[in-house]
């Protein structure tokens, strides 16, 4: 007997057992009626179908009251939803009232309601529509689409829902990334430890040549996903970022390093700040505008280089970069810090850093003896990763 002629009968409620065990991304379908009133659903069926031409699917089910709407009006847009509208699917599975009495939404050029503060949003007619079992499968022909927040998506898994986010990731396996990235797996229990932790962002960066790159982020469950972090990208590297990396180069390499940062950085100041990173073993940066201009310009660096004047925005911010807020000679205890950065070198077998190891994402305010608890974690991890990878860090001076 082949497997089209068996007529097994699968019980409705063990099939939506188990497959309650594979996560589904939520979204809100919505349309409007023949009166120009807002309709939707919630649905956790929805798939990308094709990409020439750009088709996506849905699947309501043949007793929905809302999809004979949808279906007249012969347009719809899916609203991708983020881990915090719940409220969203269950004012669209209320039944005789305005499901929209508590959505804000704007429409679409279609037409269709785009609801506010959702992932993001892809305006669609119909195209065709099966028959599929109790199901119809609807494809939607795009027109439009956006993404409006970049945050963690709602999840629907096992009967309730939740959110995804991100918690260990690894920059693209470029040729020149592979020795680092062999050490980021390496790394990877100490700086998920870390991050779990502290409730903070662990990331691992390199340096490549004349570029900046980070290749490895792990992240405890609480925290956002990052706005600044992307992995794999690369910037200019010059100082005063990324000071541990430096810090024990000596001659040309060093000089080199310093002809990168332009005529208004002070030599001597920096001199100092990479000679103090070098006693101590740690790096801190603190909050600065010139850091926050910083920060943003890298943010907006496309992540397959730093090219052109983006590139060029990065290296004009690094360089208006104040070394004030580097690697402060003194941390007191009883004093209160914004602290943007921590970092830490992992050392090679040639007791030189192989990788920077950085805390993201710390309380906007912390004391001293906090800012001294973290560092002492980001040590200690440190050390572990060098052991690990049969280096020692340089004899001190």
């Amino acid at each position: 007997m082949t497997l089209t002629e068996t007529s097994t009968v699968i019980d409705p409620g063990h099939f939506r057992t188990v497959l309650g065990h594979f996560p589904t991304g939520v979204v809100a379908i919505t349309s409007t009626d023949s009166a120009g009133l807002p309709v939707g659903m919630a649905v956790g069926s929805f798939t990308s179908v094709s990409l020439d031409p750009a088709l996506v699917a849905f699947l309501p089910d043949k007793s929905s009251s809302t999809f004979p709407k949808i279906r007249e009006s012969g347009r719809f847009c899916v609203n991708v939803l983020g881990a915090g509208q719940q409220d969203i699917c269950r004012s669209l599975a209320l039944k005789g009232s305005d499901k929209f009495a508590s959505i804000d939404w704007t429409p679409t050029q279609h037409g269709n309601p785009r609801i506010h503060d959702s992932i993001a949003w892809i305006d669609c007619v119909i195209d065709t529509i099966h028959e599929a079992g109790d199901h119809f499968v609807v494809i939607g022909r795009v027109a439009s689409l956006e993404v409006d927040d970049a945050t963690s998506p709602l999840i629907f898994f096992q009967g309730g829902y939740g959110c995804f986010s991100s918690t260990s990731l690894t920059a693209p396996g470029e040729a020149d990334l592979l020795r680092p990235l062999s050490i980021v797996d390496q790394a990877r229990p100490e700086m998920e430890a870390v991050a779990r932790e502290l409730g903070v962002e662990c990331c691992a960066s390199v340096a490549i040549r004349d570029q900046l790159v980070l290749v490895g982020s792990s992240m405890a469950s609480t925290l956002p996903t990052s706005p600044h972090i992307r992995l794999g990208q690369r910037m200019p590297f010059v100082p005063p970022l990324a000071l541990p990396l430096m810090a024990w180069a000596e001659g040309r390499e060093f000089d080199k390093w310093i002809g990168r940062g332009g005529q208004a950085l002070d030599r001597d100041l920096l001199v100092q700040a990479t000679s103090r990173v070098r006693d101590r073993g740690w790096s801190l940066v603190l909050r600065s505008d010139a850091q926050v201009r910083f920060e943003g310009a890298v943010a907006r660096l496309p992540l397959t280089g730093a090219t052109g004047d983006l590139a060029g925005d990065v290296t004009a911010a690094a360089r208006a970069l104040s070394l004030e807020g580097y690697e402060p000679a003194e941390i007191d205890p009883a004093a209160t810090y914004d602290v943007r950065i921590i970092s830490a070198p992992i050392f090679g077998a040639d007791a030189q850093p192989e990788l920077l190891l950085s805390l993201y994402q710390l309380p906007s305010q912390l004391s001293g003896a906090e800012v001294e608890r973290y560092r002492d974690r980001l040590l200690t991890a440190a050390e572990t990763v060098t052991t690990k990878l049969g280096g020692s860090k340089p004899p001190t001076a």
